[in-house]
């Protein structure tokens, strides 16, 4: 009888606490699933300092005009497409400077695309057909490390300049090891064999969630804890707006509603023509002068 193949993968292995998983009542299955899902945080945690690099990093080209440019396949390019998609309602960041490049394309949104995450020729010339250049920050997502689309569009990012970052959840996997950056997120056998949409894709999620937002931070979206660059883009938006600015300022409501008004419902905008007793084109050239800094604006004010 011919031995089953191995993998040397730890993403892939069997998890040696769940080897009778399919026997287990409802109650103890949920159990063991979320409790395994719940370590995802704590590799990301593990890879804090390496995600403060990359964070670092990223904001230096970011503030000069580039892009993040996601590129993954399967879940980890979905989980990178979402990251994208998120940035411009959440931090005002402009669509076009956060394209996602997933394998095979936008059909492999919903369905596998036979052999995509296979070709090296599709990472490479999707990389050149998105312009990728030294301004740029390009993050790399695969969970086994190993795909060779991943792999290839992180050489050919390279080559072209950009700041590369790779994500895997395999310790010294080739992906993290072709970027300039490489992060790993240890998350080791899944409940379910070979099922990296769970804790890997959970811990994966985490690591961008941190990325993006820190990033955010330092390019002067968040003033204090609170998300002061959103767009007002549905009645949800335009009510949280209101509040972020009533209670940044310290105004009333009618007071933040005419700020907003005059200044087309930017929130940084109407907390320094309140805090500071400006008009909105004077607000807006403070703004512009502190790097879009609330702190910065202020100061100047002051």
């Amino acid at each position: 009888m011919t031995a089953p193949a191995t993998t040397a993968l730890k993403t892939e292995q069997p998890h040696p606490d769940h080897p009778h998983l399919d026997l287990y009542d409802t109650a103890a299955l949920v159990d063991a699933l979320v409790a395994d899902q719940a370590l995802a945080a704590l590799a990301v945690r593990a890879a804090g300092p390496q995600l403060a690099q990359a964070v670092d990093a990223a904001a230096q080209r970011l503030a000069v005009g580039g892009r993040i440019v996601y590129v993954g396949a399967g879940t980890s390019g979905r989980l990178g497409l979402l990251d994208s998609v998120e940035l411009n309602p959440t931090f005002s960041w402009p669509r076009e400077r956060s394209p996602a490049l997933l394998a095979g394309g936008e059909r492999a949104l919903f369905v596998a695309v036979e052999g995509a995450e296979d070709s090296r020729e599709g990472g490479a010339a999707d990389i050149a057909a998105a312009g990728v250049g030294p301004q740029d920050v390009v993050v790399l997502l695969a969970a086994s490390g190993t795909t060779p689309y991943a792999i290839a569009a992180a050489q050919a990012a390279r080559a072209a300049g950009a700041l590369t970052i790779g994500m895997a959840n395999n310790p010294g996997a080739p992906l993290p090891l072709a970027c300039e950056i490489g992060i790993t997120l240890d998350t080791g056998p899944e409940v379910i064999s070979g099922s990296t949409r769970l804790k890997a894709g959970t811990a994966q999620k985490i690591a961008l969630n941190t990325f993006s937002s820190a990033v955010m931070v330092r390019l002067h979206k968040v003033y204090g804890n609170l998300m002061v660059d959103v767009r007002a883009t549905n009645a949800k938006l335009a009510r949280r707006a209101l509040w972020l600015t009533m209670l940044s300022s310290g105004a009333e409501e009618a007071n933040a509603q005419a700020a907003l008004a005059a200044c087309g419902s930017s929130v940084k905008v109407a907390i320094v023509m309140l805090k500071a007793g400006l008009d909105a084109d004077a607000a807006r050239a403070r703004l512009d002068a502190a790097q879009g800094s609330v702190h910065g604006a202020l100061a100047v004010a002051g």
